[in-house]
């Protein structure tokens, strides 16, 4: 096994203690299972941020049917995929960043055939006006990180979906 798969698996083992910590720590009165509020501040300890109504319905409503609550299982199960769906966030942010090098807020269209140029030098450059114009959804002459997000996700439902082979 080589260091960096070690890495991986003590990160993911790091993460799982945590969540089983933070489950422990919210489960009020020890029933074994997390209710609606136990949820909320479980969630605001381990992302630091309060889950809107809308998003704590739609967790609840996955377990409710034949549970007073959350279990432990179907707990980390969420919470790895909140973890996932974080660092992907992150990962754009990132992308983005490298590629307004002026530190602009925004994408012109000389960033993005800059940054074009040094992902995939072969592209016509027609392609990348094109590209970039599809993006900018308003049409105002940038790409805001919003868009850029936007078309870094288009087609990830989708993709989700596929059967894995």
């Amino acid at each position: 096994m080589c260091a960096a798969a070690g890495q991986v698996e003590g990160d993911v083992e790091h993460l799982r203690k945590r969540w089983v910590k933070a489950f422990e720590a919210c489960d009020e009165g020890n029933k074994g299972y997390l209710s609606r509020e136990d949820y909320k501040v479980a969630v605001v300890m381990l992302f630091g941020y309060k889950p809107s109504k809308v998003e704590v319905d739609s967790v609840m409503v996955s377990v409710q049917q034949s549970q007073s609550g959350m279990y432990l299982d179907k707990f980390l199960n969420l919470m790895s995929t909140k973890k996932a769906a974080q660092l992907y966030h992150s990962e754009i942010r990132h992308l983005f960043t490298a590629f307004d090098m002026q530190c602009k807020g925004f994408l012109s269209l000389e960033d993005f055939k800059r940054a074009f140029r040094i992902v995939a030098p072969k592209l016509p450059e027609r392609t990348v006006v094109e590209a970039f114009r599809e993006v900018d959804q308003d049409s105002d002459g940038h790409i805001s990180f919003k868009e850029f997000e936007s078309a870094m996700n288009y087609g990830q439902d989708n993709l989700l979906a596929l059967p894995l082979t």
